[in-house]
């Protein structure tokens, strides 16, 4: 079956390769070199968290690049643009911005081919929502699921995203995606699901011995919530944690219903229940948590578990807001990252309007600076997702980079005596698109178009799925 799907990817949403890089004239090649070394050359604005955390602007530097990891981040007259294999012209035509590539904390790939399915503007709450969401996953196949994590992904680098955890339940189109697009995908499949009742810990156990070596996404676990789980598969999953050092990942605390029916069942609130089985770690990460007490948000902190902001998504569903006040005041500024959710909760998959939304929910309190959302999208995000290699443009770093074209809408006018001013237009200005996207060394997106996947193609055969799709669910 996942050959079948794969040499389906490959028939039907290939991309064309570019003739020659030469032809598009910020990307000069040398040929003959046995190297793949890369000169990211003349950019007029780097901005980065340094090895202390401070957010930096670098102005006309240059990154090299070898292996898909940074060797070094120099001033650019410092640099030999002959030495390199590969020379990107960072100051050409009003010149680049570069930043990490963005990291995307908490989303449902597989749902995007449920963009438009259920209707957000019809007043539903999260707790409906998610009482219609297994009609319609159950009317998808293993192959749906693949090109509908295939066109969520895409989407999500267009839009500066180099690393998604996905939270769903099902492993396989999810790492079959990722070998597509060649995403960073955290791969947390549901122990525990809505849509897949007969899903248990012992998958995980399934997934492992089945996987192929290397696996293209990082296996993790995940619950949909945590009254769904019993003290058995509580304790399994701690297990499966310790055994194979896995990330786990949970809806918290999510709506009021949510947390008084985890009372009902188990006579314990969510942060308890973990906190029982051992699952209060810095390798657990817990989306939402709005309805959580200080005292439960002191737990989390001390015990640095990764908490993933969702605003847009809480206020869409009614769902309520999150407490980033208590928890910043509470010293766990430095494990808040941002998520997209799914198409069903926010239709635009990206992270920077998602950082707005934050800056916007918790104005009327204090202002989220600039620079604590950059970090949110960046910094904070690889250290919940327990990426210490990511986020950063630093030597040693994986060669995760987007690139922002700064004479473009949005970005101009700004202070150039204040380049950080650029950071708050980027973060500002609605509907922002990469002009180019590396994940570990690779040109992923170039010129604005993604070199693995026939964009056009894809989003044919999703509207095609997409009505397949409907006609199932309405026959039910």
């Amino acid at each position: 079956m996942h050959n079948k799907i794969i040499k389906k990817i490959r028939h039907s949403l290939s991309a064309t390769p570019f003739e020659d890089d030469i032809q598009h004239t910020r990307y000069k090649k040398a040929s003959g070199r046995e190297r793949n070394d890369i000169l990211i050359h003349n950019i007029p604005y780097l901005f980065t968290c340094d090895e202390t955390e401070k957010l930096r602007c670098f102005r006309n530097y240059s990154i090299v690049i070898s292996g898909g990891i940074i060797q070094e981040v120099i001033p650019a007259k410092k640099a030999n643009p002959g030495k390199y294999n590969l020379v990107y012209e960072a100051g050409m035509r009003g010149g680049i911005v570069v930043t990490p590539g963005l990291i995307n904390a908490h989303s449902h790939p597989p749902m995007y081919l449920m963009r438009s399915a259920m209707m957000l503007d019809e007043g539903e709450s999260i707790d409906e929502t998610i009482a219609a969401m297994p009609r319609w996953e159950r009317a998808m196949t293993d192959e749906d699921y693949t090109f509908s994590a295939i066109g969520d992904i895409t989407e999500q680098q267009k839009a500066g995203i180099t690393t998604t955890l996905s939270h769903f339940a099902v492993y396989w189109p999810i790492e079959l995606a990722a070998r597509a697009t060649k995403q960073n995908v955290i791969n947390a499949v549901s122990v525990a699901s809505n849509s897949h009742p007969e899903n248990s810990p012992e998958l995980i156990r399934e997934i492992i011995k089945k996987q192929e070596a290397p696996a293209e996404s990082q296996l993790a676990i995940a619950l949909h919530y945590v009254h769904r789980a019993n003290a058995k598969i509580l304790e399994e999953v701690k297990n499966l944690q310790s055994e194979y050092n896995l990330l786990f990942t949970c809806h918290m605390a999510e709506s009021e219903k949510v947390e008084k029916k985890c009372v009902a069942l188990h006579g314990k609130r969510e942060v308890e229940m973990l906190e029982k089985y051992g699952l209060l770690t810095n390798r657990t990460i817990a989306s939402h948590s709005i309805y959580v007490t200080d005292r439960e948000i002191k737990k989390l902190v001390q015990n640095k578990v990764g908490i993933v902001h969702l605003p847009t998504s809480n206020v869409i569903h009614k769902s309520g807001t999150f407490p980033l006040w208590k928890f910043i005041d509470a010293a766990g500024n430095s494990y808040i990252a941002l998520g997209t959710d799914g198409v069903v909760s926010k239709s635009r998959l990206d992270l920077l309007s998602e950082a707005y939304q934050t800056r916007i929910t918790h104005l009327y309190s204090r202002t989220v600076k600039f620079g604590s959302l950059f970090k949110m999208m960046t910094t904070n995000a690889a250290r919940t997702l327990n990426m210490p290699n990511r986020g950063k443009i630093l030597p040693g770093m994986q060669a995760d980079l987007a690139f922002w074209k700064l004479k473009d809408r949005g970005f101009i006018p700004f202070d150039e005596k204040n380049p950080m001013t650029l950071l708050g237009n980027l973060i500002t200005h609605g509907g922002r698109a990469v002009r180019d996207l590396m994940i570990n060394g690779e040109f992923i997106v170039k010129s604005r178009r993604h070199t693995k996947i026939n964009e056009s193609k894809l989003l044919a055969a999703l509207q095609k799925k997409h009505i397949a799709m409907r006609k199932r669910v309405i026959k039910k």
